[in-house]
């Protein structure tokens, strides 16, 4: 399990720019790996995220898995044809001298056929927003080898009325876009459970909530349907904070 830290990432070469986030991030740490997840493969070209990728210090690309998505046809003007488009992207890092190679990247994805692309051409996908089922789903398509790694929303909240209220405000912009309601619908969800904020029962699958012992009982079972990593993201009312006492209690819980 790791930490899943909210923040833009419009710019995949900012992102992975020596003197980007996350190069701060890799000059912080010694042993830690640091994954932009997801950034658009419509911001920059890739030959400039190869580039980027290698004017870090060997010891910090070690420890850089460059996350990769197709973002939403909401967000981007030239939106077309997006597994195309992505798997294009793929070969000009493989064609780059020298390349972004495929265990140095991995693929944000939530249909079968973007995470067999994943699958093939990275070291697997990475899901966000999904539940149980899908991670269940996902494993099962994918067979045993490419990495599942899953991002996973926590409100550590005991109060359910309260917690759902939370989990809708941040849910609120994802159910406009049709990669999200496609996904969860693939799943079992209907358009009723997306209408009006979210059903509870919507809710209670994408989000983890209760007391930490609670919700570490929740990410166990994500884990047994298939997930072989778990990003996990602690909801605040404020995304700009990073809220190190809940952090704290969840990993007492956990460890």
């Amino acid at each position: 399990m790791d930490l899943h830290l909210p923040g833009p990432s419009r710019s995949i070469v900012r992102c992975v720019h020596t003197t980007g986030v996350t190069s701060e991030l890799l000059s912080a740490t010694s042993r830690v790996v640091v994954a932009t997840g997801c950034v658009s493969i419509w911001e920059q070209p890739a030959d400039r995220l190869a580039a980027a990728y290698h004017a870090l210090p060997e010891q910090q690309r070690a420890r850089l898995l460059v996350g990769l998505g197709v973002s939403h046809a909401d967000f981007v003007d030239r939106y077309h044809r997006p597994r195309t488009a992505l798997g294009r992207y793929l070969d000009t890092l493989d064609a780059a001298s020298p390349p972004l190679p495929p265990p140095a990247r991995i693929i944000g994805a939530h249909g079968p056929r973007m995470s067999r692309l994943g699958a093939d051409r990275s070291v697997g996908v990475h899901p966000y927003l999904v539940d149980e089922v899908h991670t269940a789903r996902a494993r099962s398509e994918l067979g045993s080898r490419p990495l599942l790694a899953v991002e996973q929303t926590v409100i550590l909240h005991t109060d359910p009325d309260a917690a759902r209220a939370q989990a809708r405000a941040m849910l609120a912009p994802y159910l406009e876009l049709a990669n999200y309601r496609n996904a969860w619908l693939r799943v079992g969800f209907t358009d009723e459970d997306m209408a009006d904020g979210g059903s509870d029962q919507l809710i209670d699958a994408l989000f983890l909530h209760g007391s930490p012992e609670e919700v570490a009982d929740r990410l166990t079972q994500q884990q047994q349907a298939g997930a072989d990593h778990l990003a996990l993201q602690v909801a605040t009312t404020d995304r700009r904070l990073f809220t190190h006492g809940a952090w704290r209690d969840l990993a007492a819980a956990l460890f």
